[in-house]
């Protein structure tokens, strides 16, 4: 029984390790890109929802990217 509690302890310490190394974003983080997002919408929509789907468009950022759904019709826009 020990055995499996420790096994459970290393695979949840590897994970948190990894978590780590891949660079996965934070709170904050995430925050910051919704607030960018949300400014660049109000500042011109069209070039916004472009720039959202580039790889290169300034909204993406390891595991962090912006998308938009469309709640009138349940279609997404951007992602």
């Amino acid at each position: 029984m020990k055995f499996n509690h420790l096994l459970g302890a290393a695979a949840l310490a590897f994970s948190l390790v990894t978590s780590a190394a891949f660079g996965q974003a934070t709170a904050p983080e995430a925050k910051a890109m919704l607030e960018k997002a949300t400014a660049a919408l109000k500042a011109d929509k069209a070039a916004a929802l472009a720039n959202f789907v580039k790889k290169d468009g300034g909204f993406q950022d390891r595991d962090l990217y912006v998308f938009c759904y469309n709640t009138s019709d349940g279609k997404f826009t951007a992602m």
